[in-house]
């Protein structure tokens, strides 16, 4: 089919733009300016990015995926899926860097050929779930200012002995294995937990508590830190498990279970230390990610969720949601837990 041709033309020009940090390589297979403006934005900021890290880009790889395909009279919207690869080096050691986004791209036919004339980023980091529109309209408890009050498993509370007197067990936070965890499942859903619109925290949370973190199991969404799946229709979790402002508020104030300390820099941070974004500088927080590396100018290198990220740099610039009001809170994850 023709308008599959001019498809590949546009992956091609694509994989070429990202190479050079150059917008005009994909001009002549798309006529959408505004897209190409944007992208010549961020491709400044790559640029710059590596630059001030020292490193060297060898290669750039992009498959895609055709999701789904709408036609229309001389018009058709498809639903790409990118995966791309990033090989680049900082002081001779090699980093692979993979991200999975989607974009929706309008053909029209014009005079028998079929023209690439609108592309549209989808389910970027800035998008605000339901699960945040649902938190905003409801105070969060003073449990996240006091996380010590509640049994930690919905199921089993370990902290009960045989004559019936609680005590506390102390729980070391294992940081390879929240790495390894979030490694496993960076571009795909773990089955075993319900997938959100807006995945980044609901990722992070899994990945803690594979490290060994506790849950601070209260029943009241917006209380403690806990995930207990479904039960009939109902969705059993806390805003802060899935809401990244929820989990931002909860973990520099955890005294018990899951808790963090909120240190200066990027720097400071160590594998399955978290990261946390407000795009508008506002205050209010929208994505999260995990630290699963460092680099060579030991830099957090981290993965997430929404845009399934792997080792990718800390900062973000090469996303399409940053902006120069953007503000980080770098959470270094205690140790040790009391549970």
């Amino acid at each position: 089919m023709e308008w599959k041709q001019a498809l590949y033309r546009y992956v091609d020009a694509h994989n070429k733009m990202m190479a050079e940090y150059n917008a005009d390589a994909a001009s002549e297979s798309v006529r959408d300016s505004s897209y190409l403006d944007k992208q010549q934005v961020r491709l400044e900021r790559m640029k710059d990015q590596i630059k001030q890290r020292g490193g060297r880009s060898l290669r750039h790889e992009t498959r895609v995926k055709l999701r789904h395909v709408k036609q229309g009279y001389g018009v058709i919207a498809a639903e790409l899926e990118f995966r791309r690869r990033w090989i680049y080096t900082i002081a001779k050691k090699e980093y692979t860097q993979e991200t999975r986004e989607r974009e929706i791209v309008t053909l029209r036919e014009f005079k028998g050929s079929w023209i690439l004339t609108s592309v549209q980023p989808i389910q970027h980091e800035g998008e605000r779930s339901r699960q945040e529109f649902h938190v905003q309209h409801h105070s969060l408890s003073k449990d996240y200012m006091d996380a010590t009050v509640y049994p930690s498993e919905p199921l089993l509370n370990k902290q009960i002995n045989t004559i019936g007197t609680p005590f506390a067990r102390t729980v070391r936070y294992d940081r390879k294995e929240a790495a390894r965890y979030a490694d496993l499942w960076w571009d795909q859903p773990n089955p075993a937990y319900l997938t959100f619109e807006v995945d980044c925290t609901n990722y992070v949370s899994q990945c803690l508590f594979a490290g060994g973190a506790p849950m601070n199991y209260t029943g009241k969404r917006e209380s403690g830190w806990w995930y207990s799946g479904m039960e009939g229709s109902r969705e059993l979790w806390s805003y802060s498990w899935a809401v990244a402002h929820a989990l931002q508020s909860y973990l520099p104030r955890g005294r018990r279970y899951l808790g963090g300390t909120e240190v200066n820099s990027a720097g400071e941070l160590l594998p399955g230390d978290v990261i946390c974004y407000d795009w508008d500088g506002n205050g209010r927080f929208q994505h999260n990610t995990i630290v699963t590396a460092k680099d060579k100018n030991g830099m957090p290198l981290v993965n997430a969720h929404t845009v399934s990220s792997y080792h990718r740099y800390w900062d973000y610039r090469d996303s399409y949601a940053w902006t120069k009001q953007t503000r980080y809170v770098f959470i270094h994850i205690h140790d040790n837990f009391n549970e």
